[in-house]
């Protein structure tokens, strides 16, 4: 019994040998002492990040930044300041308008470009993406054309005689990419474009469908220009002030509102469920679901620091830039309920979702089509309640699912809430976790995929096989 098992163990030492000599791994310790296997030298680009490609490791993204003239940028943060051809800076850089209204929500490219500008401490081991100025070191290419602002600036809807400036700054933003070598290199595969105004970039998106998109969601875009496989989902940048002191002993119960709305009852598309909603709702004593409408000048910017406030052009009355709410009414309304219902507008998602987050009212996601940023990293089923249409329209169905959560629970999901609402803060100078730094690391994870498809477009001899098969 014993030779046989001697023998058995010889075989055995036999055949992880070959095995390690045919592979190429011929340090034995790995298979019977892991941890005293051989580790990379870190000589080679996988084993230390180095090369191009970004990807999950090896230290921060490296971002080239195109060097576009103001009026693409910061120059339509105020009236007369298009033809300022100064170089923007991380210290003369602009802070966002206290009067910008609504147009905040939209302001995920100023962040980030102000997030590549900064120069200050925490050091570039602490950043997601740092700012380089050879291009050929770079991971990725950042365009700081504020399309989503362009949209709200040149012209007050879709037919203004105005929105040809939008047009015009679309046409050369793209000549400007045309003619560099990094973009013929990737065909824009590797660029990073913001467009988070679900109509910006408008006229000319099309040319653009192969880069990495920053978006709010993916409603007003087909398939073949913006998706989750290669695109970024942004948050809105909250219009309510953050809850900072949120330190109730009895939250729960200090909370007395159970459901909370105040928006606009009548959308397009997936948001009509919002009227159906308001008769639903309607006669609940803790149900508050109310009609309100705000244009953007009603809502006051909180970024700005005082004395150091850039004036901007009031805004027309415009319907695109309505958010529904004023903002000390949702603050309040928000602050005082367990949860915060967010139905589908005219598109899947509103910025009334991470008013609630930084709020730490539980949000209530009522939209079938609704995609949510960082979710492969975040589990927001942990904080927030979903319902599809469905359900939200079945009578007394979601007010009674709401009812039935414990406080234990909801009290679990209050503490998450608080824990997470950091990353949905947008600030300069820009801090670890904030909302830019988790975009910058949603890049990072979309790089590996946008590399692929450069590299197998280089080779590629006819039509792509793959996009044709059944």
């Amino acid at each position: 019994m014993v030779g046989k098992a001697t023998v058995s163990m010889l075989i055995l030492a036999f055949l992880l040998l070959t095995t390690s000599v045919f592979f190429g791994n011929n340090d034995l310790r790995s298979y019977f002492y892991p941890s005293m296997s051989l580790q990379p030298s870190g000589r080679f680009p996988c084993s230390n990040g180095g090369g191009r490609g970004g990807g999950r490791g090896g230290g921060p993204l490296r971002v080239y930044m195109y060097d576009l003239p103001r009026r693409f940028h910061v120059g339509m943060l105020r009236r007369g300041a298009r033809n300022d051809e100064t170089p923007v800076t991380g210290e003369n850089l602009p802070p966002w308008p206290s009067n910008s209204g609504l147009r905040k929500q939209h302001s995920v490219e100023y962040w980030m470009m102000a997030s590549l500008l900064y120069e200050g401490g925490g050091g570039n081991e602490t950043r997601e993406a740092v700012r380089v100025w050879d291009p050929e070191s770079a991971d990725a290419f950042f365009v700081p054309f504020f399309s989503s602002l362009s949209f709200n600036t040149h012209g007050h809807n879709m037919t203004d005689p105005d929105t040809e400036f939008d047009r015009q700054l679309q046409i050369d933003v793209l000549k400007i990419l045309r003619e560099s070598k990094y973009w013929q290199r990737s065909g824009g595969r590797d660029h990073v474009i913001p467009m988070h105004h679900p109509n910006a970039f408008r006229f000319l998106r099309e040319q653009v469908n192969a880069s990495i998109l920053i978006v709010a969601d993916f409603g007003r875009y087909p398939k073949e220009i913006s998706n989750l496989r290669k695109d970024v989902v942004a948050p809105y940048v909250h219009v309510v002030d953050s809850f900072t002191d949120d330190n109730s002993p009895d939250p729960y119960e200090s909370r007395m509102t159970l459901l909370f709305f105040r928006g606009r009852t009548v959308r397009k598309d997936e948001g009509i469920v919002r009227a159906k909603l308001a008769k639903l709702l309607a006669g609940y004593d803790d149900v508050i679901y109310e009609e309100s409408v705000a244009s953007g000048a009603n809502i006051k910017a909180a970024f700005a620091p005082p004395g150091n406030k850039v004036a901007l052009p009031l805004p027309k009355q415009n319907p695109c830039l309505e958010i529904g709410y004023p903002q000390n009414q949702s603050t309040q309304g928000m602050r005082s309920s367990k949860f915060c219902l967010h139905p589908a507008g005219d598109t899947p998602s509103s910025c009334r979702l991470f008013d609630a987050i930084v709020s730490h009212c539980i949000p209530v996601i009522v939209s079938d089509q609704i995609e949510l940023p960082y979710e492969d990293e975040i589990d927001y089923t942990q904080f927030s309640i979903f319902f599809s249409d469905e359900e939200a329209l079945e009578p007394g169905y979601m007010v009674e699912q709401l009812r039935k959560i414990p406080k234990e629970r909801w009290i679990e999901m209050w503490r998450h809430l608080k824990h997470i609402s950091c990353h949905y803060e947008f600030q300069y100078p820009p801090k670890k976790g904030d909302a830019v730094d988790m975009i910058w690391r949603e890049v990072k994870h979309k790089l590996p995929r946008a590399n692929l498809d450069v590299h197998r477009s280089r080779r590629l001899k006819v039509p792509d096989w793959w996009d044709r098969r059944r």
